[in-house]
Formats: structure tokens, sequence, C-alpha cells
């Protein structure tokens, strides 16, 4: 299956039912009166977040969803039905955005969210409505009201618990099909990863988080240089960066240096991130280069620098262990938030 993280679509509420003119005809009834009915609602638009979906290709082949009109009334005050909703299914952290790219419409990041993002227009008054004491025998009937349209983007955003960065070919890749069962593809050569991978970690029967691999960045990457910048929306929710360096290629950190800004230069609180930095490829590296670049990397960067391998597994185990840590403090601050947003409702 292709991935798609964003979408333009068209959506459109349906119109309400028309209102009827009608009257009373029975046998021996002379002066039956007005007895049209009211129109039916039309149908609302409404997006619900499903866990079964991490794509938003089916958006590529279908771009435009109307709900359907309501019925009309009809005479002995009869209402029209109203028409059914339809409902949008997408991948849980999708955000709905205007039309314009910047107004955020709704966040769905949780399953079984829903928004009703269009309402269906109301039903028009048949002149039942209208009947006064003055007024006996009305013939004003109303059109039903026009439903809503827009044009709107989806942007998917997965969620996951930790978010893997780094330049191309620092081992991202390697990394995630080493610790979980995800198999991306893995090359010798920059850009191999073209779109964001998922992977479920396992440390036991009751802990485990999700990891986001993402295309490598490089110098420029904010600018649009590389595949740029716009798969790091894909880590916005993670609770901790893995940041991965390639201690074979020579200056890490300059390497280390270079995805901070571009973090920075996103503008999407990336820079103030958890961040564990990983010095990779260690089995490609002498005892000497392994100290020296760790201690250069730690100079640099103020803090810790773990090292591993993920050909030869070596330090992953640590490096796994470490990343649970944020991630549990992060759920355990979810819970807490949500037990009280409950109290509160």
């Amino acid at each position: 299956m292709k991935f798609l993280d964003q979408a333009k679509i068209y959506v459109r509420s349906g119109d309400g039912g028309d209102g009827v003119t009608a009257f009373r005809r029975e046998k021996y009834i002379e002066f039956g009166g007005p007895d049209g009915g009211n129109g039916g609602r039309g149908g609302d638009i409404i997006f619900e977040a499903v866990p079964n979906l991490n794509t938003l290709i089916d958006f590529r082949y279908t771009q435009h969803f109307r709900a359907r009109k309501g019925g009309n009334g009809a005479g002995s005050d009869r209402t029209g039905a109203a028409a059914p909703a339809v409902v949008v299914q997408v991948p849980v952290g999708t955000q709905i955005m205007d039309d314009d790219r910047e107004t955020l419409l709704a966040d769905l990041d949780k399953p079984g969210s829903r928004i009703t993002l269009c309402r269906g227009g109301d039903g028009g008054h048949g002149n039942a409505h209208y009947k006064t004491s003055t007024n006996r025998a009305p013939r004003r009937a109303d059109k039903g009201w026009p439903g809503e349209e827009r044009w709107i983007w989806l942007r998917l955003k997965l969620i996951a618990d930790v978010g893997l960065v780094g330049l191309p070919n620092a081992g991202k890749s390697t990394f995630l099909s080493v610790v979980s069962a995800a198999r991306p593809k893995i090359a010798d050569y920059p850009f191999t990863t073209l779109h964001p991978q998922l992977g479920v970690v396992r440390l036991s029967m009751t802990e485990d988080y999700v990891i986001a691999d993402i295309p490598g960045l490089i110098e420029g990457a904010h600018e649009g240089a590389g595949l740029g910048d716009r798969f790091l929306g894909h880590v916005e929710r993670c609770a901790v960066l893995l940041h991965l360096i390639d201690g074979s290629a020579g200056d890490v950190v300059e390497a280390w240096r270079t995805i901070r800004h571009e973090l920075e230069a996103y503008d999407g609180g990336l820079a103030g991130k958890q961040e564990i930095i990983a010095l990779n490829k260690c089995d490609a590296m002498s005892p000497q280069q392994i100290s020296g670049r760790r201690r250069a990397l730690e100079k640099a960067s103020g803090a810790p620098v773990m090292l591993m391998s993920g050909v030869s597994r070596q330090g992953v185990d640590d490096v796994l262990r470490a990343l649970f840590v944020p991630v549990a403090q992060a759920r355990a601050e979810r819970r807490e938030k949500d037990e009280s947003e409950g109290e509160t409702a």
C-alpha cells in the first residue's frame, strides 16, 4: 500500500428538504385547513478516526464527498425523512486544515474521535407551520436551507512514541528492522527511505512502544533541500527523539549540528523535545576513534552519548531501555490528564 500523508478534498453536506403546501381534503369536511409537512434535515459530513488505517491514499482517488438532501414534506403533516450522514474514515493522527492550509479545524488524535465538519441544512417549513387564528389557510411553504460546503486539507501525523532522526545513511532503517518486525528498504546509498516507517518494539509482555523512522534530513531541509522537512510532522507527537549519528562517517559533531539546526528551523516544537544521542556503527570504528568521537560529541551537545551498532546489536538493548523511560513518563502524564478531564466533564 502506498503512503500518502496529505490530501485535498471537497465536502458538502446535504440541503434540507422542502416544506409543502397542502390542505386536508376528506369527505364531509368542507374546510380541512392546511396540513403541509416540513422538510427533513440534510445529511451531515462527519470525520471519524479509525485505528486500522495508516495512509491517506484512498483520498487520491475519491476527492468529493456529498451528503444527500433531506426528504420533502408531504400532506397530512408528514415531515420528510432526514438524510443519513456521510462518515469519512481517516487514520488516527489526521489533522483537518482549512483551504489556507494554516487554520486547524480538528485534530483526530484518538481512536473513535469524531467531528461534524459540515452540518446538513434544516428542512423548510410546510404551510401548516404558518396557520394562525387570523390566517387559517396560508399558502406559504419554505425551501430547505442549503448545506455547507468547503475544500479542506487532510494531513496525517503518525502516532508514535519515539522518533528516529539523523542524516541519510545514519543507520535508522537498519536499527528499525533489528528492533522491530518492520522491514524497511535498506541500502548503502542516501535517501533509501522515502516514506515514514513504523515499528513496534516489545521489551516485555507489558512494555512496548512505537518507533517512527522518517527519511533522512540534510542541510537546508527546512528550505526544501533533499526530501525537505515535511516528514518531521510525523515525529511531532513523539515523547522522545533518538538521534542516530554515523560514527564511521567522520565529523560527528557537524552531523549532530546539522540535524539540530533543521529541528530548530522546523516550527513544531521538535527542538525542545528530549533527545537521546547514539553513536552508531561502532563495529566499523577502532576503540581510539570511538573514544575521541564520543568525547567530542558529548562536549558539543552537553549530553551523554550512547554507543551502539545496529548490525551487530552492540548496545541496542541499552538504547531501547533508555528510550522507554521518557515514553513511560509521557504515558503516565497523558493518563493523568485524561482522568482530570474526565472528572471535570
